[in-house]
């Protein structure tokens, strides 16, 4: 295996270790370049596990039981179906010593919230109507609209910052030293090369989180699964992630190395251009060209060969355990004779050509290249960067695009149907239909009214194959035998419960 000479060559000349518990310094390894470490300011998922470690949210939800827990808020109650109102934790203060109060919570929702500050994350915010202050210690917080998924969002991604520090310094200053209430206080960013925290002495007891254990998270960009290894084999890097089946297998092996698989609510689909945005008249705005697609790819074989571990295959436009979410849609079935009749009768009994866009998973890429190819759709990839890809997606110049989506770990259709399917920039179907049910289910206070419209929502997505739900990551974790961690499938590592062992 070519990574085990790579891992051998460095052994043979690397110096003595630096990592492990002895300076109580976990060093972790990510594969992407982060944008911006300001919460608001970047859309990878580095950011959402920053957001967790180096700000706090009003509310915490708790992973094991789904239960939403006071954190920077107390206590909290919807007085009507659009107003929240927040009692505020008293005693607690920013890592640069500023008291948290009333006017952080109403400065950073109102700032965050108005789409003339630019935010990246804009769709987990733009429900937000105003955040208005009662009290020093008391706010409340008004929707556009109902929006019954509210407590998911505040918990999720909704990062309080410090009204003084941030109105002074802005996006730049947060994103080279940010400032929080967090378990960990950031001590250095350098973009493109490494991220330092330390553990915030001074955390407040009453967090749901927990006190912090290990003493600083230093964090380095590495995108070479090869240099990768070798970093966590020669004791310099004490945890990664991402890692593929086939190296993770092989780690499982080494003794002073523990691999941890787990199940993530990331899913991988096909989405495909049917409302023909840009009137190119693509082969895939016909009904009968997507459904032959659907059939031409065999899902559970590069499943099991490829995907592997705790994934699961998927059917629906959502995460399985998603508020909302049904299975109860149409599936294609593997049918390569059903895909060429329906190519035929779409009037493409030769097939055609088409280039498939991707920025991830070139292996699974190339397998259903494959599988398409077999029923006469010759499929060119173009491998750009996630942003280059998504924009020609926006402006409607993409047939098939292999996309993946973590819904920022909100457990709550909203956040992965209403994104793609509810006429936002991302919506390549523009259903009438569909986006009335998803109004509907994204703001009725009623649980059963949400659940039925999801579900008429995702019914009628399968049928008109909109997208091609394909299945969801599997995530490999590979660390020392020193320390204790354990995954979660919101894809959001808990450093501040890991511990030495």
């Amino acid at each position: 295996m070519f990574w085990l000479i790579v891992l051998l060559a460095f052994l043979l000349t690397a110096p003595a270790a630096q990592a492990g518990k002895a300076n109580d310094t976990l060093y972790i390894l990510h594969p992407v370049e982060l944008s911006s470490v300001d919460n608001y300011f970047n859309t990878d998922r580095l950011g959402v596990v920053l957001c967790h470690h180096l700000w706090d949210s009003l509310l915490y939800r708790d992973i094991n039981t789904g239960e939403y827990k006071p954190n920077l808020a107390t206590s909290w109650k919807f007085v009507d179906d659009k107003t929240l109102e927040f009692d505020l934790r008293q005693g607690v203060k920013f890592h640069n010593g500023d008291e948290f109060d009333a006017d952080d919570v109403v400065y950073t929702l109102n700032w965050v919230s108005d789409p003339k500050n630019g935010v990246k994350t804009q769709n987990n915010v733009n429900w937000i109507e105003k955040c208005e202050k009662l009290g020093k210690f008391k706010v409340r917080v008004k929707t556009k609209k109902n929006f019954p998924a509210a407590p998911a969002y505040i918990a999720g991604v909704t990062a309080i910052y410090p009204h003084k520090y941030y109105s002074k310094v802005g996006p730049e200053g947060m994103a080279v030293k940010p400032v929080g209430t967090g378990p960990y206080k950031g001590v250095e960013v350098v973009p493109g090369k490494h991220i330092i925290l330390a553990k915030n002495e001074n955390y407040f007891a009453a967090s749901p989180k927990g006190k912090p254990s290990i003493g600083k998270l230093h964090i380095r960009f590495i995108s070479e699964v090869n240099t990768q290894i070798a970093e966590l084999m020669s004791g310099r890097a004490d945890w990664l992630w991402r890692l593929p089946p086939d190296p993770a297998e092989k780690l499982a092996k080494m003794p002073k190395i523990t691999v941890k698989t787990a199940d993530t609510m990331r899913v991988f689909f096909l989405l495909f251009d049917a409302a023909n945005k840009k009137g190119r008249n693509s082969p895939l705005n016909k009904l009968k060209v997507r459904q032959a697609i659907c059939h031409a790819i065999d899902k559970a074989t590069i499943r099991n060969t490829l995907v592997k571990g705790a994934s699961r295959l998927v059917n629906s436009a959502c995460y399985p355990t998603q508020f909302g979410c049904t299975d109860d849609v149409i599936k294609y079935e593997y049918n390569p004779a059903k895909a060429k009749k329906l190519l035929a009768e779409a009037g493409y009994p030769n097939g055609f050509e088409m280039d498939y866009y991707g920025w991830r998973e070139r292996g699974e890429m190339e397998a259903i290249m494959g599988y398409l190819n077999a029923v006469g759709i010759k499929a060119k990839i173009q491998w750009m960067k996630y942003a280059a890809v998504r924009d020609k997606i926006r402006n409607g110049e993409v047939d098939m695009s292999h996309n993946n989506w973590g819904s920022y770990s909100i457990p709550d259709a909203s956040a992965f149907t209403g994104n793609f399917f509810r006429g936002t920039a991302d919506d390549n179907a523009r259903d009438p239909e569909v986006m009335k049910w998803l109004q509907i289910a994204d703001t009725s206070i009623d649980p059963e009214v949400r659940k039925k419209n999801y579900k008429m929502a995702l019914q009628r997505i399968a049928a008109q194959a909109y997208c091609l739900p394909l299945w969801s990551a599997n995530m490999n974790f590979a660390f020392t035998k020193d320390l204790n961690f354990v995954p979660q499938s919101d894809e959001i590592p808990r450093f501040f419960n890991a511990s030495w062992k």
